[in-house]
């Protein structure tokens, strides 16, 4: 299979102008509205919430899969761009060659719970509900700070946000790749669809409450390494017999259900178990037509959030990276005018992973010991 950056960049990026420029018409008659899922919180995980943080926990959440390095120096840019770009710009030719039948079944049709074959299910959580209702939040940041164009700077902000994603994904493998073009082709554009209508904008906001909870993310700059990355949503659920008490489902690389508990002044503790994801492998390694999954193990989480933004955060894991997650965000821990956010990760080696975040800086910094 012949590919250069040199012919592909070109063909797949005026496809991608054509797409922004046929969605944006579409959207442009919109303007203004309420807030379902952005109130600009002065504490919590909404304080620190903004394109530029959710585009890096989002395009390299990867990463905290145990068998993937977080070095930055160990992501193929230029392999990913090249593969990502040619498999999107051949989307009939991928898909032949990998099967169409074993596309639908393992990518889009909910046929089988069998994790080779159930591909489809974190592409509607991630790319549908979450990459939908990102879009969103992107937009009524947008307008929150004021922004011109909000509509059109979402849009392209949630474009960077998936292609990052693919790219880093991707890393350094060469052949056809049909992960990207279910998420960004099917899933993302099946989630930009659904959140054009305003009942789905408020059920999905206001009932279920669906929120970003992503990590505190940081970089080590000795080690040059991107730690305590990922993009984390939640979503709750009052119980008809009582406003206090509501089901939580807390996902993003990992699946955990539970219940939480809200007090009259809007604070929240939850606590959740799951699964999560641990190491990333092919499904397929005969042949150079892949597509991914992933090894699950447990996890458990105790949350403490005020009007669904998160204060604190607390993740046992039994993967090999991360084994406790310890997430304080700002609004929680006071140093005398200012109020950062910070966090203490426990390794499986017993290592320890410590990193600052201020809100008006998208990425901290952290340090291993």
């Amino acid at each position: 299979m012949h590919r250069t950056g040199r012919f592909i960049l070109p063909r797949f990026f005026y496809i991608l102008f054509a797409l922004l420029i046929t969605m944006c018409k579409v959207c442009a008659a919109r303007s203004g509205g309420p807030f379902y899922f952005y109130h600009a919180l002065p504490m919590g995980s909404e304080s620190i919430f903004n394109p530029l943080t959710t585009i890096f926990n989002g395009g390299f959440g990867i990463l905290q899969i145990s068998n993937r390095s977080n070095r930055l120096a160990d992501i193929n840019f230029q392999r990913g761009i090249e593969n990502v770009t040619y498999n999107l710009s051949h989307p009939v030719s991928s898909i032949s060659s990998y099967g169409w039948k074993r596309f639908f079944n393992q990518e889009i049709l909910p046929t089988s719970l069998n994790r080779d074959r159930a591909q489809y299910f974190p592409n509607y959580m991630l790319h549908t509900l979450g990459g939908g209702a990102t879009l969103v939040m992107f937009e009524e940041w947008y307008r929150w700070h004021s922004w011109p164009h909000p509509r059109w700077l979402a849009f392209a902000s949630w474009s960077v946000y998936h292609f990052v994603n693919e790219i880093v994904e991707n890393n350094s493998y060469s052949g056809v790749n049909i992960d990207p073009i279910s998420d960004m082709y099917v899933f993302n554009s099946l989630g930009y669809a659904l959140f054009q209508f305003e009942a789905v904008r408020k059920y999905i906001g206001c009932k279920l409450q669906l929120r970003d909870w992503s990590y505190l993310s940081a970089v080590d700059p000795h080690l040059r390494t991107i730690e305590n990355v990922g993009q984390n949503f939640v979503v709750k659920y009052e119980l008809p017999f009582s406003a206090s008490w509501q089901l939580i489902y807390h996902f993003g690389n990992q699946g955990a259900g539970g219940i939480s508990y809200r007090r009259q002044d809007g604070r929240s503790l939850s606590a959740a178990v799951g699964l999560v994801a641990d190491d990333l492998y092919e499904t397929d390694q005969r042949s150079q037509k892949r597509t991914l999954t992933t090894q699950l193990v447990w996890t458990a989480g105790l949350f403490y959030d005020i009007d669904n933004s998160l204060l604190m955060s607390l993740i046992l894991a039994g993967t090999k990276g991360y084994k406790v997650r310890l997430n304080i965000y700002p609004g929680m821990v006071r140093l005398g005018p200012v109020s950062p956010g910070f966090f203490i990760n426990i390794r499986e080696d017993n290592g320890i992973v410590a990193g600052v975040v201020v809100r008006w800086f998208p990425i901290g910094i952290a340090a291993r010991k």
